[in-house]
Order: C-alpha cells, then sequence, then structure tokens
C-alpha cells in the first residue's frame, strides 16, 4: 500500500513539476520530504501549488469532457482546514457566488480534506451543488425525476419543498464528527434563465428555466495517490446539456411535445421528425436565452472545435489525449463534428475524477 502511494506521489511530482518549470533539484528535494512524510505517517500533504495545479491536470485528464481546452483557467479554492458543516456551507456559498460571476461563469473547484486512514472529512450528498428536485405523485412525477431519491432523502432530514418543477435542492453535508444536515440554497444566490425563444412566443408561457451553474459534486478527485472525496467543481453549460438531455429526455423533464405544441409543429407521425424540430428549437432557445442574459454558455459546434484545439495543443506538447467517445460526441448533429469521426483512448490517466 505504502509502496504504491510512493509510486503514484513521485510519478504526480515529477510532471507537475517539470510543467511548473521546476529544477531537477528542487523535484529531487520534495520527493525526498515527501518520501519522508508517507514513511513517517502512511501519507503526505500537497502544498497549495501541488494541489492548484494537480486539480487544473485532473480536468485535463478528465476524458469525459469536451471542454477541457480552459483547463489551465481553473480557479482553485483550497478549503483543506474546513471541518464542521456550517463551514462547508459558507464555502460552498462562496464557491457558487464566485463561479457564477454575474453570469461570466469562472471555471471552479473546491478541495475540502482529503481521506485519511479510510475517515472521509467531508461529505456531500448532492450530485450537484444546484440542482431541481423531484416529488412522486398520483399524477406523476412533478421536478426532476432524476432527482426523486435524494429529495426524499432531504425531505427525511426535514427539508420541505413548494413542491413545484423548478424547487431548489439543499445542500447536505456531513462531516466527520457530525451526522447529515441540509442548508437551504438561497434563491438570491442561484442564478437562473427563463429559457424563451425569439420566434416562438409560446415557449415563454411553459415557463421553463435552468440554472447557469453546473456543480459536480459528487465525484472524487485524486491527485498523485491522494483522495479528495469532496471537491465540487463545475465549468459553463453546453447548450445541449440542458436542451438535449436535462429539459428533452422523457427519463427528465420531458418537454418535447410541449416544446412542439408550443411552436406549431404537428406531432401526428415519427416520420415527420416533429421530435428532431423540437429538439433544435428548445436547443436554440437554451442558446438565445442564456446569451441574451449574458450568461456563459457554448453550442456544441463550438465545443467540438474547442476540443480539436485542444487535441493540439495536446499534441504540441507531446501529452496523449485520452477521451471517452461515448461521452464527447455532442447529443445532437454528433456527426457534424469531428469527434464522431475518431477514435479516442479511454485509459483513465492520473490525476483525474472518480465516481465515488
Amino acid at each position: 500500500m505504502m509502496d504504491n502511494l510512493k509510486q503514484q506521489a513521485r510519478s504526480f511530482i515529477e510532471q507537475c513539476y517539470h510543467e511548473l518549470g521546476k529544477s531537477p533539484e528542487a523535484i529531487a528535494s520534495r520527493w525526498i520530504a515527501i518520501e519522508e512524510e508517507i514513511v513517517k505517517t502512511g501519507s503526505y500533504t500537497h502544498t497549495s501549488e501541488e494541489l492548484t495545479h494537480g486539480a487544473k491536470m485532473a480536468w485535463r485528464n478528465a476524458n469525459k469532457c469536451i471542454g477541457r481546452l480552459f483547463w489551465d483557467s481553473l480557479s482553485v479554492i483550497d478549503a483543506r482546514d474546513h471541518f464542521t458543516c456550517e463551514q462547508v456551507h459558507q464555502t460552498l456559498v462562496e464557491h457558487i457566488r464566485f463561479a457564477t460571476n454575474d453570469g461570466k461563469i469562472k471555471p471552479t473547484i473546491t478541495i475540502f480534506a482529503p481521506r485519511k486512514e479510510g475517515e472521509v472529512p467531508v461529505t456531500l450528498y448532492n450530485h450537484q451543488l444546484i440542482r431541481y428536485a423531484g416529488y412522486q405523485t398520483e399524477k406523476g412525477v412533478i421536478g426532476d425525476p432524476h432527482s426523486l431519491h435524494f429529495t426524499a432523502y432531504c425531505e427525511s432530514l426535514g427539508w420541505k419543498g413548494v413542491g413545484t418543477e423548478f424547487d431548489l435542492l439543499p445542500l447536505v453535508i456531513a462531516t466527520a464528527q457530525e451526522a447529515p444536515q441540509w442548508f437551504e440554497l438561497a434563491p438570491d444566490i442561484v442564478k437562473e434563465v427563463r429559457i424563451r425563444h425569439a420566434k416562438y412566443p409560446g415557449m415563454k408561457d411553459l415557463n421553463l428555466k435552468w440554472y447557469a451553474v453546473p456543480a459536480i459534486a459528487d465525484m472524487l478527485l485524486e491527485i498523485g495517490g491522494i483522495e479528495y472525496p469532496a471537491a465540487p467543481f463545475n465549468g459553463w453549460y453546453m447548450g445541449t446539456e440542458i436542451g438535449a438531455r436535462n429539459l428533452a429526455d422523457e427519463a427528465r423533464y420531458n418537454k418535447l411535445a410541449a416544446v412542439a405544441d408550443a411552436a406549431g409543429i404537428e406531432r401526428g407521425s415519427n416520420a415527420s421528425l416533429w421530435k428532431d424540430e423540437a429538439l433544435v428549437i428548445l436547443n436554440q432557445a437554451v442558446l438565445q436565452s442564456f446569451q441574451e442574459d449574458g450568461v456563459s454558455i457554448v453550442d456544441h459546434h463550438t465545443a467540438a472545435h474547442q476540443f480539436k484545439q485542444f487535441q493540439k495543443n495536446e499534441c504540441q506538447t507531446g501529452r496523449p489525449v485520452t477521451g471517452d467517445w461515448t461521452w464527447l460526441i455532442p447529443p445532437v448533429s454528433p456527426a457534424t463534428t469531428h469527434i464522431f469521426h475518431e477514435d479516442y483512448d479511454n485509459t483513465i490517466v492520473s490525476p483525474n475524477f472518480h465516481y465515488k
């Protein structure tokens, strides 16, 4: 176990320090210190510089992410000294405020204390820091079906939602010393965008909306063999994530038929491709709405072009590009992007993010 950690730590430090332009002497000196710490304690502590660059490397290595061109712009919030639920709550609120940046979304990660000797200092129960509730009723699901189980769990802790399609879920946090607690997410903290379409006024009557910041909270960050179980991170949305998945999937908000009706599209036959037409209109509406409200978002064609530039940049540095093709292709018109026609090595490279 200790030998494996040493191997992972050394590999990370050598690559990290090389990328940061450190001298061979600095690498050797740091490795000696880390090895001594591992022998003495069974673990080691990253410096702020190592943590920051390691998190950026993890984004760069994230096989499912099409937005990796901007990996070096990641803002890293070091919260390793926050150990109470209230401290964590306040830090997450600040993460949302900082990342939202009045709509000019900043890619951000907040990193809490690492796992040590099997103990998890901070646990985040949310899938994303911002997410809408889902309620099972006699008339079917109200809200987001993806959130049904977590909503029920929040209710078991004493939280009570209003019962609309877009109730903001609370943050649920536990620490090594404290049982799970819920914290209301005040609406003024969360920037939301009302979905409308310039050509189809009826879209506004559907009362659709979505939040600005997609902050994943249920993944583990691994850097040089050290695991950070609580490390929520965000970029900005690609439009299809909202328009082709969150609002369109039958297992999610399932709004394609409503969009078709609002746009005056005949739904009599699948062969008419009404779903495809409604899907394009919904995705146009998402992009238009975010852009009109001054909220960062990218269309899937631009995102694919940016990923092509990322591939070129990595090739120039001599780093191989890994990727999960099934995630990299956009859910709308994938064959119109270069990604559809390429093969990718899905090898998981460290540092990286992992499902817990």
